[in-house]
């Protein structure tokens, strides 16, 4: 870990950070997923039904709403 910290610091000198110079970054070959869900009050907020489920999606169905009601036509 000492030899990491080295490279890091300098490569932090030289105005870089290490993924940038080794080339461990990773780009996600996934689109972002279309919105499949939207708020029934405000269409602003969206959900693609990927991932967990917002709190606005959790609370409509603990009101008595089905997903396929607030599904985007």
């Amino acid at each position: 870990m000492k030899a990491r910290a080295k490279v890091e610091a300098l490569a932090q000198e030289l105005g870089y950070t290490l993924a940038e110079l080794v080339g461990t970054e990773t780009k996600s070959s996934r689109s972002p997923a279309a919105p499949k869900h939207r708020h029934p009050e405000n269409p602003a907020l969206t959900w693609s039904g990927r991932g967990r489920k917002p709190q606005w999606f959790v609370e409509a169905l603990e009101a008595g709403k089905t997903a396929s009601d607030l599904a985007i036509s």
